[in-house]
């Protein structure tokens, strides 16, 4: 019920400053929200080197300095008003964003909250000039000033006209966090520009231009920790207009929180679902429990096949193809991941033992190693036809005869006979080299060329035999072979809402594929009547109701597949070899060839480690040995 007051209110236009005010609490939310814009702004205009100043986090100070273009002195003015933008100036151009910042309200929400100026020179103009605006005047005049070229932006006494934003600033150290991220994040997707980062006049942070290979791994070191660039491997793939670079921790390298996360879509840090879903997926049975992998990756693809304007912030994008987008990221991330195998992370570790120091003795820390990872097709059946192929010994299957193994000869003699792994001046060591022990019935302990290799045979053997299930169970669905199924005596009948009975009728045949036989018997109502034999456990209705969800959202379903791999992956832990079971010199070197041509070789199906490297440098610093 209209009260006497409110029946007499009318429509009207805001004050200007009102309106720039309220869209500073969009997109100023914090000194680092304006550092961000500003940042942004002088890399559009092509700035090789930007500085930073910074005083009490940002709250009193906060002024950026860059080489750019410039802007002439006729359109300073403009540059504070409400969407006055150079960057584009139709919907054709908004189509096909490639700049950081497009929408022009940046300046005239961050001049509304501050005292700020701007001062600019272009390359072609005599003398700098500046524009200056504080809070609630915004009435701008052009004064004379003293600049090289390109461009300064000073916003001095942060919400000084808004005190109840200023209440809601952090601590000084947690707002200077997020002012330091926010130059970390831009500076690694623009390795051209050079940046420098000061706090009441301390130098916090400088990175020259990077341009080589190696001066971008310096930049990655220096942002994300050493670590974290000696554990990457470097991806670099293109197919059709969809291209993926950059870095990503192999799983070792993980993290408690997703904090070392950094995606890239045509140099616009962004937060997806279809991304983040595609690189979880990616690293689902690699990575140990509540752990989160490390990665910074570029994903450039044609400008009109995403959407930029989608949130103020611009960290939400939106793809027209998020299907196509998603398949792309999943299969290069595993395949880069499965291209990995132990030969490669051995020289990668001994590489980074070169600027290592072990005049300290090292605690027996685990070495990033190798986490091999694939791409994961249709899963496949594990019917009596395909069960045969598979063949994990049985530690008890060979009893070797007793062999002398106190001198070098009679090791060497022994390999050559039992394994035909003979070790001759002409044959190359293998990368986790030769069993030389059993420990405590656990740990196979291997010798290589340049140290030791330490296996948890149960934790190998189980990954070998688990990406051999896998194996079979996806050719058989590529081949198109229906696996076991198991008719029901009494079908489920299950309600659905009508989009997902249109699921079932339009993934009919891939549904009979993977071993359903589902009938739509209503409007709102299907039976299932047959399932595949391995699922006989489960809860169907709530497997069936989540993989139409599934089918209706994605066109696939990951569910089954997760299903049926978490059924493997407890049929190869029940088969594997276990604790306290003696295997020969035989047994132990054929688990070290199997898992050095395993993919995902590096970790068992939980995420723990399959093997760990020990080089005899690190060992001699143990020992103190040459100190």
């Amino acid at each position: 019920m209209l009260t006497e007051e409110t029946e007499h209110q009318h429509i009207r236009l805001l004050p200007q400053v009102l309106a720039n005010q309220i869209a500073a609490g969009e997109v100023v939310e914090r000194p680092a929200s304006v550092l961000k814009e500003l940042i942004e702004n002088a890399i559009d205009a092509g700035a090789s080197f930007i500085k930073i100043e910074l005083e009490q986090a940002g709250s009193s100070v906060i002024r950026v300095i860059d080489n750019g273009k410039g802007i002439p002195k006729e359109e300073l003015h403009l540059a504070l008003n409400r969407h006055a933008t150079s960057k584009i100036t139709n919907l054709e151009d908004l189509e096909k964003i490639q700049t950081l910042g497009f929408r022009g309200e940046a300046l005239a929400s961050i001049a509304s909250v501050s005292r700020f100026s701007l001062t600019s020179k272009p390359k072609d103009q005599e003398i700098a000039w500046q524009v200056k605006a504080k809070g609630s005047n915004m009435d701008t005049m052009l004064t004379p000033s003293n600049l090289p070229e390109g461009t300064q932006v000073e916003v001095l006494d942060l919400f000084y006209n808004t005190p109840a934003r200023r209440k809601f600033l952090k601590a000084e150290r947690t707002e200077l966090g997020h002012l330091e991220l926010c130059v970390k994040r831009l500076a690694l997707s623009t390795f051209n520009v050079g940046f420098r980062l000061t706090h009441n006049g301390k130098e916090i942070l400088s990175l020259n231009p990077a341009n080589s290979m190696a001066q971008k791994e310096h930049r990655i070191k220096k942002v994300c920790s050493e670590a974290f660039i000696q554990s990457a491997w470097y991806i670099d793939t293109n197919i059709a207009d969809m291209k993926l670079s950059g870095w990503l921790a192999a799983p070792t390298f993980s993290r408690s929180q997703n904090d070392l996360q950094y995606f890239y879509v045509n140099g616009r840090l962004v937060r997806d679902k279809i991304i983040n879903h595609a690189i979880k997926q990616a690293f689902k049975d690699v990575l140990y429990q509540g752990r989160h992998p490390a990665f910074v990756l570029f994903f450039n693809l044609d400008p009109t096949k995403v959407d930029v304007n989608v949130h103020p912030t611009k960290h939400e994008i939106r793809f027209r193809e998020s299907r196509q987008v998603h398949d792309f990221v999943f299969r290069i991330i595993n395949q880069t991941l499965a291209d990995i195998r132990p030969e490669g992370v051995i020289e990668k570790i001994q590489e980074s033992e070169l600027a290592q120091d072990f005049s300290q003795p090292q605690s027996f820390v685990q070495t990033p190693i190798n986490m091999v990872d694939d791409y994961i097709s249709p899963t496949t059946s594990l019917n009596n036809e395909y069960t045969d192929t598979i063949k994990p010994f049985n530690p008890s299957y060979t009893k070797e005869p007793e062999t002398d193994y106190k001198t070098e000869e009679g090791y060497h003699q022994h390999i050559t006979d039992k394994t035909q792994l003979e070790r001759s001046n002409d044959q190359k060591i293998p990368p986790l080299g030769y069993a030389i022990a059993q420990l405590k019935g656990i740990y196979i302990l291997a010798e290589n060329e340049k140290g030791l290799i330490i296996v948890d045979m149960h934790a190998a053997h189980e990954r070998i035999l688990y990406e051999q299930l896998k194996k079979t169970f996806h050719t058989a669905i590529q081949n198109k072979t229906i696996p076991n199924t198991q008719s029901l005596l009494v079908p489920y009948t299950i309600s659905l809402e009508p989009e997902l009975i249109e699921a079932v009728e339009k993934h009919h045949t891939t549904l009979n594929q993977l071993g359903f036989s589902i009938e739509v018997i209503g409007p709102n109502a299907i039976a299932v009547r047959a399932i595949p034999a391995m699922l006989q456990n489960s809860d169907i209705i709530c497997l069936v109701t989540a993989m139409l969800e599934d089918f209706s959202c994605m066109e696939r379903s990951d569910k089954i597949e997760a299903r049926i791999n978490q059924i493997l992956a407890t049929i190869s832990c029940h088969t594997a070899v276990r604790a306290n079971e003696k295997l020969s010199v035989e047994e132990m070197n054929l688990i070290l060839r199997q898992i050095e041509q395993t993919e995902r070789g590096g970790q068992c199906n939980h995420g723990r480690p399959t093997w760990i490297y020990r080089s005899l440098k690190e060992l001699d610093s143990l020992f103190k040995r040459g100190q």
